[in-house]
């Protein structure tokens, strides 16, 4: 049968369940309303994740996917999918559990690229692209999916991933640092890494690093991470506090749609490889990424208000969760140099971040 997308009337997206992967899978979710602009498109989501969407003009809901233990929660919320009669669904994860649970909810066209076995759950198993298809960055890859299903034939624009809604999040985020008293500029660090302990920095050089970039600003330091990372977030405020810096740490003390707020109002961000780096650049703060084992050309920061640091390791990237030798790759660098491209970002980009504020 053939597939008409401008037919298209109610389509289903199910998201990434990672934030990072969630961030650069927004210039696809873009796409999609764009080949159908009259469509209603509702979002399946995690809901560790879903508030990333709250301002995005591109979906007409979200709905909150739980994490079913048991075939009957999964048919149980199948059967809710299946009530609003989708006419299409693009899966966007990899899972098996994604193509199942679409395959159970009977919608008729059943998109995503043929892996982990679930080919036979699709309507169109899309061939995933080979090294050397497409670029590399990860944006790419879910763009690839449209082009491949026939809903574009070239990817849009996308340099700079920038979530919608800047100026109210970062409003709403400067009212809440007030509330916490804090009425100077705020500089964010997430020193923590979802992925494993290869991917993080030295919790003594962020605080270093961070304390230097505070001086210079006359800053508070925001220390995030989940609240699994609230002991190794406070060791780095501890570090600060010992420099002279006033710093909070918001280790699990804030939910995902908060922690974006506050972000956007930082004047800077350091980070480690994770969701929280692609969160604070897609919000157009000026962003400091350290890299060792994970590849940033696959998965760096986008636009020009982001840098990557990263000194050579012959062994990097080797995209392992801990490091098997002496984590050389994040050992070789250096506070000094993190506070130099920090301080060489704010001097050059602070008409860019100025006019990305009031826009």
């Amino acid at each position: 049968m053939d597939f008409n997308p401008a037919a298209l009337e109610r389509i289903s997206i199910r998201a990434t369940n990672w934030l990072g992967d969630a961030v650069m899978s927004l210039p696809a979710i873009r796409a999609i309303r764009q080949v159908c602009p009259r469509a209603e498109i509702a979002l399946v989501a995690r809901p560790s994740v879903a508030a990333l969407y709250a301002r995005e003009s591109s979906i007409n809901r979200v709905i909150p996917c739980p994490s079913p233990k048991t075939l009957g929660e999964r048919r149980a919320f199948a059967a809710r999918l299946r009530e609003r009669h989708f006419d299409a669904v693009f899966l966007l994860p990899n899972s098996f559990d994604a193509a199942l649970t679409a395959w159970l909810a009977r919608i008729p066209e059943r998109i995503g690229y043929a892996r982990d076995g679930r080919s036979w759950l699709l309507t169109r198993a899309i061939r995933r692209p080979e090294p050397g298809d497409i670029p590399r960055h990860e944006r790419f890859y879910y763009l690839e999916l449209l082009r491949r299903a026939g809903l574009i034939e070239h990817f849009p624009e996308s340099s700079a991933i920038r979530l919608e809604g800047i100026p109210a999040a970062r409003e709403a985020g400067a009212a809440r640092l007030r509330e916490l008293g804090v009425d100077c500029a705020g500089v964010g660090v997430s020193p923590g890494a979802a992925y494993g302990d290869a991917k993080r920095w030295l919790p003594e050089r962020f605080a270093e690093s961070a304390c230097a970039v505070a001086k210079a600003l006359g800053a508070t330091v925001l220390v995030f991470g989940s609240a699994a990372e609230r002991e190794l977030c406070e060791a780095v405020a501890a570090g600060l506090r010992g420099g002279g810096v006033d710093a909070r740490n918001l280790a699990g003390a804030t939910t995902l749609g908060e922690f974006i707020d506050l972000a956007a109002a930082c004047r800077l961000y350091l980070t480690n490889d994770s969701g929280a780096m692609h969160v604070a650049s897609a919000l157009g703060v000026p962003t400091v990424a350290v890299f060792g084992a994970t590849d940033d050309v696959t998965t760096g920061p986008t636009g020009p208000l982001a840098r990557v640091v990263r000194e050579h390791a012959e062994c990097s990237p080797c995209l392992l969760r801990n490091c098997p030798i002496d984590h050389r790759c994040m050992t070789r660098v250096t506070p000094e140099r993190v506070v130099a491209v920090s301080l060489e970002l704010i001097d050059t980009t602070d008409e860019t971040w100025i006019h990305e504020a009031k826009s």
